[in-house]
């Protein structure tokens, strides 16, 4: 048989028994534990009321969820490198420096990495250090010339040419951010920067190599192509009317179409019409007609017309007139230059000119930047058990919590805590409820919550201080539901105390107290005779609105006969006789007396029964019956109730927020009290009782009520012959 190697302490609470992690060496075996009795098997990072960057250096997969082999990594981790387990279950806010285990290689790193982080801030002579401390990457690094993590910055040299460098890589390549927070580079963007260098000095040296070539116009040659495009299109369109004239000399009229357009903006300002000057042909079409370049001209084209033959017909000795032969050999001789134009490379250091380039290629100076990077990582070691200083200070301060959130429900379940999915507190119809989760999705709440059997409230919230927004659910759990509505307003106070509006938008209905349900009957009776009476009112009223309007319509129906009656009877003297009155039926309204009786008569009979019963028995059983007739209209409702509430479980409202929930989260009636706080007077407070408000007193009809009671009894105790 197997020996025990560690006992285990367990606690029955919320119905299922949870384990007691009450002492280092419950974290030191806690991989010992079985998972079927961990309470959680996964959680969210992010939602939670706790500092997510500690879950997230737990998240080693950063897959967005903490599990339970995470869980195990990270308390093994932290055991390895302090001195005493029971330090992790006291809540300390700080990690004192004795408190790591300089005899294990890294948790001598850490402290000197520690001592170097206190010395980086101005704290030497500190003997704790505090997550705050070692969250501030960028003050640490502030100062320090190499950080380790490969990213060279301005102040990583003091040589003016490299510092010049690094600058040009940022402005023309980009830019990481140094550990110190500044933006500096890296081999990546040195590699980059200069093979663009490299690039854009071998381009230009292709064309230099075959300058006739590729630059037929030297120095002038990029120039000399802007000119060329700039007209190509338009003597393009020339040569093409020129030989459709020749082809059909006929068509020379139309294809110049001068008269029409000039006819068209004849009447305008000539000197605001060039736009539209610019759409008519070059110059004059006729068939083989050379291009003059000194007159004829298109006027809207005389600019950029002059450009093009400075730049290249003069070169080219042609001064004149262009023929197409010409024309043709002026575009030949571009296709060299923009085949090299295709190819252009390095345009990212275009900025910095080719004798820029050349003279950043002209000395060593990438050799001279990657030694840089090269010293600066031979830090890494140093720099990286700085950041795990900050996990170690993480870990120290929050992984207890976390465990008592996850291995077992401690924090919920304890008095004077609060459970990390806890999101503040929320104020509504003269009750707090603190059970108050932020909704992930709301999709998986509307599919799983209502399993829950707890009374949920969900609301939208907004800030009032930053307008953000969020949902969330609210467990209702004593008290009642009477009054709350979808549309009701509330306040809802984070753990921060910032403070949001919120309005309910949802309510999923269950039990909520024992109380409420013995009220429920006599609620639910009273509400459907109210909507009965309701009814009825509204069909009385339906009835006289449609007997007034009939009445009327027949009075003026009767009205307008009596006038055309009057009428006729001008017209023709002999009488219309009158119509006979209808006898009175007094049969019909006998029967409705009658009947009418009847249902009194057997409303008293049931009445006079159950009075008369109640009397008949001993004067001891009189309240067991009552009691008895309470039990019997309230008792079901109550049972019920009591059922329900005894299953109340959050586990399906975790699970749709994205945790594992592997034990219920039970919540009884009495725990169910600890999470919503009803309105009680203060202790000692005088209330004034006189309510100038209420309404008056009639005391006539509460005094006839109770003699006609008194006379009821008194008249079976004379007939039993009780007096």
């Amino acid at each position: 048989m197997e020996e025990q190697k560690h006992i285990w302490q367990f606690s029955r609470i919320g119905g299922v028994n949870r384990v007691n992690l009450e002492s280092g060496a419950d974290l030191q075996h806690l991989d010992e534990l079985d998972q079927k009795l961990w309470t959680a098997l996964s959680c969210p990072v992010h939602g939670l009321e706790i500092d997510s960057k500690t879950l997230e250096l737990i998240d080693t997969d950063n897959d967005g969820k903490i599990k339970v082999p995470e869980i195990l990594a990270a308390v093994n981790w932290i055991l390895s490198v302090v001195k005493n387990p029971d330090d992790l279950i006291r809540h300390n806010k700080c990690l004192p420096l004795a408190a790591i285990n300089d005899e294990n290689p890294l948790g001598k790193d850490l402290l000197a990495s520690s001592k170097q982080i206190l010395k980086n801030l101005g704290k030497a002579d500190s003997e704790v250090i505090t997550v705050e401390e070692t969250s501030d990457t960028e003050a640490i690094f502030a100062k320090t010339q190499f950080n380790g993590d490969g990213i060279i910055t301005e102040d990583t040299t003091k040589d003016e040419d490299l510092k010049k460098y690094i600058q040009h890589i940022i402005t023309h390549i980009g830019s990481l951010t140094d550990r110190s927070g500044k933006p500096g580079v890296s081999t990546e963007q040195i590699d980059l920067f200069f093979q663009n260098c490299g690039d854009y000095a071998a381009w230009h040296a292709k064309a230099e190599n075959n300058s006739p070539v590729i630059l037929p116009y030297g120095a002038d040659t990029q120039k000399a192509f802007d000119a060329f495009k700039a007209v190509r299109a338009k003597i393009d369109d020339y040569f093409v009317r020129c030989r459709l004239a020749e082809f059909d000399p006929a068509s020379a009229d139309v294809l110049n179409t001068l008269t029409a357009r000039f006819e068209a903006i004849s009447a305008k300002d000539l000197s605001g019409c060039m736009d539209e000057i610019a759409e008519f042909p070059l110059a004059k079409i006729e068939a083989n007609k050379p291009l003059n370049l000194n007159k004829g001209i298109n006027p809207a084209w005389a600019g950029a017309l002059t450009s093009f033959k400075s730049l290249i017909t003069e070169p080219a000795k042609i001064k004149k007139e262009l023929t197409e032969d010409d024309w043709q050999q002026i575009i030949a001789g571009f296709d060299a230059f923009v085949s090299w134009q295709a190819e252009k490379a390095g345009t990212a250091v275009e900025a910095l000119t080719l004798d820029g380039v050349r003279a950043i290629l002209s000395d060593d100076y990438k050799n001279k930047l990657i030694a840089l990077v090269e010293k600066d990582k031979e830090l890494e070691k140093e720099a990286n058990n700085i950041i795990l200083v900050n996990q170690l200070v993480r870990y120290y301060r929050d992984l207890y919590q976390i465990l008592n959130n996850f291995v077992t429900f401690a924090d919920f379940y304890a008095p004077d805590a609060e459970a990390v999915f806890q999101a503040g507190t929320l104020y509504i119809d003269q009750r707090s409820c603190n059970l108050c989760i932020k909704v992930t999705d709301m999709g998986k709440h509307n599919t799983m919550a209502s399993y829950s059997g707890i009374c949920l409230l969900y609301c939208d919230c907004i800030s009032r201080g930053t307008n953000e927004k969020m949902t969330i659910v609210v467990g209702l759990t004593d008290g009642d539901v009477d009054n709350l509505t979808v549309g009701r307003n509330a306040l809802f106070y984070d753990k921060k105390g910032q403070v949001w509006d919120a309005s309910i938008t949802k309510i999923i209905d269950n039990p909520i107290s024992i109380r409420q349900a013995f009220w429920s009957p006599y609620r639910k009776v009273a509400k459907f005779i109210s909507t009965q009476v309701e009814k009825f009112a509204a069909s009385k009223e339906q009835e006289v609105t449609s007997s007034a309007t009939s009445d009327i319509e027949k009075t003026t129906a009767k009205v307008d006969a009596g006038l055309a009656e009057s009428a006729k009877a001008k017209a023709n003297t002999t009488p219309t006789p009158a119509p006979a009155p209808q006898p009175f039926d007094i049969a019909k309204f006998a029967g409705i007396f009658a009947a009418i009786g009847l249902a009194f008569g057997a409303i008293g009979s049931v009445l006079a029964s159950v009075v008369g019963g109640f009397l008949a028995l001993t004067w001891w059983k009189m309240p067991l019956a009552f009691l008895g007739l309470i039990l019997a209209i309230s008792g079901p409702s109550m049972l019920l109730a009591w059922l329900k509430l005894r299953k109340r479980n959050l586990a399906p409202v975790l699970d749709a927020n994205g945790w594992a929930i592997n034990a219920k989260a039970t919540i009884n009636i009495q725990f169910g009290r600890t999470l919503t706080h009803l309105a009680e007077l203060p202790k000692n407070a005088k209330v004034n009782m006189v309510d100038p408000f209420s309404k008056k007193k009639n005391p006539i009809l509460p005094i006839l009520i109770i003699l006609a009671v008194l006379a009821i009894v008194a008249y079976y105790l004379w007939r039993y012959g009780v007096v």
